[in-house]
């Protein structure tokens, strides 16, 4: 919000609020065409870093220059990073590194200001997350393991540990204090879908919340700080961790109205929470001081398409769904 007067913020502040907003579809892009049978699409995952949006489409991960006046994006992509052989499920952008998972089973690390690029081996099925922080690369898969990966010089692509998750691995995420990481799984062979394991041991340290029903799968978690830390999933439910007060009951919920599966989930740090359902690209917005949804958008009609990734600024929602990316502007 820096640089942005007073005023301004305040009239984009209740923007957000009551939902006032130019909605645009500024990419789109072919379904990829499988096999009747088959239930592969094309899922996107984005990263929005100052002035570029990253967004994965099929194999590659492709660059978008923000337009400065905030009117969306730049239809050509600035730059591609290629490396993998099938889709990229996942991928993070840390300090000017791109690191990848893809169905492929590899990891793909790139530095985005140059032409160096690891790619290596990592499991025996499709790597569905990834995080990167302080050297380490943890990666979860279908395979049913969670691993970490030195990145220090002469241990480059080198396992450090698996962890064996009994369960396929669909989210992942580095404590910001690098000392632990969070699995969310699909909840199908074991009971707890959300554990947190030592980086230094790979050992298990604690199992978040009791009673999940069978396939209660976490699709994605966020940490706000080392102690904070959001998931969403196949429960149709927002939960908020505080790991000091309790790791057996989450300190609040919120349940999606429509009895959707939440794919994916984002805050600002404070009052805010964005989360993406499954059916008809739809995002709401929610504050933490209210137990209902403050707002809600339908990106995608008649053709519905779960919301695979979202991402914000201080004025605009970036949304990706299965053909298209749709933003937000809360200037208008």
């Amino acid at each position: 919000a820096a640089g942005i007067p007073v005023k301004e913020r305040v009239k984009v502040s209740q923007n957000w609020r009551h939902g006032r907003c130019r909605r645009e579809t500024v990419l789109k892009w072919k379904r990829k065409q499988v096999a009747p049978s088959s239930s592969a699409c094309l899922m996107p995952w984005m990263e929005l870093d100052g002035e570029y949006l990253y967004l994965s489409q099929a194999e590659n991960i492709q660059a978008y220059q923000l337009c400065p006046d905030g009117t969306g994006l730049q239809r050509h992509p600035q730059a591609i990073f290629s490396g993998h052989q099938e889709d990229v499920c996942r991928f993070v952008l840390v300090n000017s590194h791109i690191v990848s998972g893809g169905g492929d089973g590899n990891i793909v690390l790139h530095k985005i200001h140059g032409s160096y690029s690891i790619k290596f081996s990592a499991h025996e099925q499709e790597v569905n997350c990834v995080d990167f922080q302080g050297g380490l690369i943890v990666s979860g898969s279908r395979d049913r393991t969670a691993k970490v990966w030195s990145l220090s010089a002469g241990r480059v692509g080198q396992c450090l540990h698996t962890v064996q998750t009994e369960d396929r691995v669909w989210s992942i995420a580095i404590s910001p204090l690098l000392s632990s990481f969070v699995t969310g799984t699909a909840c199908c062979g074991h009971t707890s879908p959300l554990r947190i394991w030592d980086f230094e041991s790979g050992q298990l340290l604690t199992c978040l919340g009791t009673d999940f029903h069978r396939g209660a799968g976490v699709l994605d978690v966020f940490y706000e700080t080392p102690s904070l830390l959001l998931s969403c999933g196949y429960d149709t439910y927002i939960r908020y961790w505080d790991i000091r007060t309790s790791t057996r009951k989450c300190v609040r919920e919120w349940e999606e109205p429509h009895d959707s599966a939440l794919y994916c989930i984002r805050s600002d740090g404070n009052h805010m929470i964005a989360s993406g359902s499954s059916y008809y690209g739809v995002v709401r917005l929610w504050d933490k001081r209210q137990t209902r949804c403050l707002q809600s958008f339908h990106l995608s009609s008649p053709t519905s398409s779960p919301v695979y990734c979202l991402r914000f600024s201080t004025t605009h929602l970036y949304a990706a769904l299965a053909s298209a990316l749709h933003v937000l502007d809360f200037t208008a």
